[in-house]
């Protein structure tokens, strides 16, 4: 008799079975809010990821389908009354698919060659930034296809690079500390200026800024589209890169990093030698927006205030908003700067559609939920819209371009702290 080997365990059946189906998480998807498919939300994807588990439901097309879908925002954990651990789920979910599921011939190469072998790279990707530059030289961008003219629009033109040394002092007496500082991928060679305005902000703060050259990307692009290893061996390199620095803190300016860098304890929890390094690294992460606020950077920013008229908003980045928790640092400092003129944005922690790497394999949901979150801004009558995360930046600009609302301009809030100041 032949024996039928048990399905393969890739998630935690009782983390799965928290959840408990109230459909409290519904009206926080962004899927769902666009689609109405149940199929399309975290309650009923948890559901598909039982049923292939299981071994009800195979790992074809249908379960895939929806389990790409998912922006992986994590907005259904911060409304989620079980505490469901919805993001764990997804990265073991999407490892097991990557591992056991045959994409297409297009989505493999997009997946694993055009953005996991070259957006973790600086030097790759100011490589694969000079076709872009060529085609707009050319004036050729209306005779791309649609896929590679969306492409196109995220990058920056004026995309800057400036080279941080490993340490920048302090510019005020009293110091708060040694901070670590983490450049970035996607920051360093599309945001180097707005790197630049994040140290002297924490200059002014009292800190000594660390810029270690040898560090990694953080992994979360690896972590988040199913490469757990290699989002654990970016991790490893990092604690060891920063250890040997004796800092009080580890600064990120950008929100999706910030919630892979606060994870590595759980990401190398069952790393006998790595798992405390990991924990007491995670320890010190700190948002950006975090460290100014509690080195009392509001009353700067107030010195700082703003007479013009013109309306600011802010969009809450996903990673800073629900796996962070981080909402109000963010405002506090916005406010300081413009007081009265501050406009609150309708869904502002709905995902804008960039999630990582999600606008090129899920072009079609990321230009709707771009369009959902453009007209939001357009309503509040804003001129400037701040947010935390290079991603967010790039989707926002570019669906500001596509509106035609050319007299809006997106920044980060590096940027506008440090504009206000000078």
């Amino acid at each position: 008799m032949k024996t039928v080997a048990p399905p393969e365990r890739f998630i935690d059946y009782d983390k799965s079975l928290a959840c408990i189906h109230c459909g409290l998480c519904l009206s926080s998807c962004p899927t769902y809010l666009e689609t109405g498919n149940e199929n399309d939300s975290p309650r009923g994807r948890i559901y598909l990821m039982r049923a292939v588990q299981d071994g009800r439901l195979p790992l074809g097309d249908t379960a895939v389908k929806h389990i790409d879908l998912c922006l992986g925002c994590r907005a259904c954990e911060a409304v989620c009354p079980s505490g469901v651990q919805y993001g764990d789920l997804l990265e073991h979910t999407r490892d097991h698919i990557e591992k056991h599921y045959k994409r297409s011939t297009f989505q493999t190469f997009l997946r694993r060659v055009a953005i996991e072998k070259v957006f973790p790279f600086p030097w790759r990707m100011k490589l694969a930034l000079l076709p872009a530059k060529f085609i707009r030289a050319l004036h050729v961008e209306k005779s791309l296809p649609k896929f590679a003219r969306e492409a196109l629009s995220l990058i920056p033109k004026d995309a800057s690079e400036v080279k941080l040394p490993l340490v920048s002092p302090a510019t005020v007496e009293q110091k708060r500390g040694r901070a670590g500082f983490i450049s970035g991928c996607v920051m360093s060679v599309l945001f180097g200026k707005t790197n630049a305005a994040s140290v002297r902000l924490l200059n002014r703060a009292g800190y000594d800024v660390v810029t270690p050259p040898a560090q990694c990307c953080c992994g979360a692009l690896y972590a988040h589209s199913g490469q757990l290893e290699l989002a654990r061996e970016c991790a490893r390199h990092n604690i060891e890169v920063f250890e040997q620095h004796e800092l009080s803190s580890i600064v990120i300016n950008a929100a999706g990093c910030g919630s892979t860098l606060k994870e590595y304890g759980h990401l190398l929890k069952d790393d006998p030698k790595w798992a405390e390094r990991a924990r007491q690294f995670s320890a010190k992460v700190k948002d950006l927006t975090e460290s100014l606020v509690q080195a009392g950077t509001c009353g700067q920013a107030a010195a700082c205030h703003q007479t013009a008229d013109a309306k600011v908003t802010y969009h809450d980045a996903c990673h800073l908003a629900h796996p962070q928790r981080i909402t109000k640092q963010p405002r506090e400092l916005v406010r300081a700067v413009v007081e009265g003129n501050f406009v609150e944005l309708p869904e502002s922690d709905v995902c804008c559609g960039s999630a990582g790497s999600y606008n090129l394999t899920e072009p079609a949901m990321a230009e709707r939920l771009q369009k959902r979150k453009i007209d939001n801004i357009l309503k509040t009558g804003a001129k400037i819209v701040v947010t935390t995360n290079p991603g967010c930046l790039l989707q926002i600009r570019a669906g500001l371009k596509k509106a035609g609302a050319n007299d809006v301009e997106a920044l980060h809030i590096a940027d506008f702290l440090d504009r206000a100041a000078k």
